[in-house]
């Protein structure tokens, strides 16, 4: 997929846990697993946003386009 998630750096800037985020976001911590390892096929605009709203940052700062990767790279 040429979406690359960037939460576990964003993350790592703040000092925060994947369990701490999980617990204030209001998601279970494997949802939050398969998000931060690149895993999930999709996210709701509200769980975006409570992340964005707890880490302080914007979507682009955890979302990232990259064209170079070809959908055959699957």
């Amino acid at each position: 997929m040429s979406i690359i998630i960037r939460l576990d750096r964003v993350m790592a800037d703040r000092k925060i846990s994947l369990g701490d985020l999980a617990d204030k976001v209001g998601i279970t911590l494997s949802n939050l697993s398969i998000l931060k390892t690149g895993k999930a096929k999709a996210i709701r605009f509200s769980t975006l946003e409570a992340i964005c709203r707890e880490l302080n940052c914007q979507p682009g700062d955890i979302l990232e386009y990259d064209s170079s990767v070809q959908e055959d790279e699957l």
